[in-house]
């Protein structure tokens, strides 16, 4: 067995620190109170208040300016979509709407896959179809899926469809082992899924496009059903 992973102090404040701003205990624009100070509100060190500050930073919570302070970010109106998994760890809600992106996003991939893709591409898709039939267990279904759906992104000849593919999927990342419900029974997954990549196949759009946006209602309905 792989050993957990443990949480350093670290880890810890980083997380405190985080759950505290999306909260609005430290307000957007605002500036965090003086270094020692706040050292000593979480009884750590300010060598780890430093880094715990260097990891929000990266992350786009907090901007640090020398001789000035830290500054908490705006990241509503700042920040971009890399932030979504964090804010999903602090409030699943945010899964409803990444769901509502993830419905007309994935409809308009699939039409214009069905206008640009290949005949390779499409033996590719008809491949990785087979393969959510063919997996076993939930989880590995549901990863399979996410394989199809990629390919659909890449079949648009569109990179920025890829990376916004990948960006959603990995937003619902941390809470995806209780999203699993439609990937429970990989023949049912695989027939929901079908139509899409025959329309995709078939060079309609307009088909395509309806097979699409079905699957991923029908999808979405049983995905929050498990979550709540």
């Amino acid at each position: 067995m792989e050993a957990l992973p443990r949480e350093t102090i670290v880890d810890v404040l980083e997380s405190r620190l985080r759950e505290d701003i999306l909260a609005g205990r430290h307000p957007a624009g605002s500036y965090l109170p003086p270094e020692r100070q706040l050292a000593d509100g979480y009884g750590v060190t300010r060598t780890t208040l430093k880094h715990a500050f260097g990891r929000l930073v990266q992350a786009g919570l907090l901007e640090t300016r020398h001789g000035v302070g830290t500054k908490v970010r705006d990241y509503a109106r700042l920040g971009g979509a890399d932030l979504l998994p964090m804010l999903v760890r602090h409030d699943a809600k945010w899964v409803r709407e990444i769901f509502e992106v993830r419905r007309s996003v994935g409809a308009l991939i699939a039409e214009r896959a069905a206008a640009r893709a290949t005949s390779k591409q499409h033996a590719e898709l008809r491949r990785l179809l087979d393969a959510v039939r063919e997996a076993v267990g939930a989880d590995a279904v549901q990863l399979a899926d996410v394989e199809v759906h990629r390919a659909l992104a890449r079949a648009t000849g569109n990179r920025v469809y890829v990376l916004l593919t990948n960006t959603l999927f990995n937003a619902y990342l941390p809470v995806r082992a209780a999203l699993s419900g439609p990937f429970t029974d990989p023949e049912t997954a695989h027939r929901r899924l079908a139509p899409v990549v025959e329309a995709v196949a078939s060079g309609d759009g307009r088909k395509a496009h309806a097979a699409a946006d079905a699957y991923l209602r029908v999808t979405e309905k049983i995905m929050l059903e498990g979550l709540a």
